[in-house]
Parts: structure tokens; C-alpha cells; sequence
């Protein structure tokens, strides 16, 4: 289970960077609150991540 779900989180991190990098550019938010704008949601998406594979391991 953990070997299929490691990379599959990964790639999940990494599509919604790519999601949230468009999001910037489209909305136009300034270069000074990108990082903050990065930071909410990669820490949001890490909880869900977590959370996900906690529930699928005692399930």
C-alpha cells in the first residue's frame, strides 16, 4: 500500500503546485504574497494527504 501511495502523493503536491502556480499568474496576486498563498495550501494539502493515508491503513 505504502509503496503506491508515496508516489502517488508526490505527484499530487506537485500537480497542485503546478494548479496553484496558475492560480497566481491568473489572479494576479502580487510576488510578495505568493509564498504565503504556497505555503496555505501545500501545508492543506500535506494534512489531507496524511489524513487519507491513515484512514485507508486502518480501514
Amino acid at each position: 500500500m505504502t509503496l503506491y501511495f508515496i508516489p502517488l502523493a508526490a505527484m499530487i503536491l506537485f500537480l497542485v503546485n503546478q494548479f496553484t502556480h496558475l492560480l497566481c499568474a491568473q489572479r494576479d496576486i502580487p510576488e510578495e504574497h505568493q509564498p504565503a498563498v504556497f505555503r496555505t495550501i501545500n501545508v492543506l494539502i500535506t494534512i489531507l494527504l496524511i489524513s487519507s493515508y491513515f484512514e485507508v491503513l486502518f480501514t
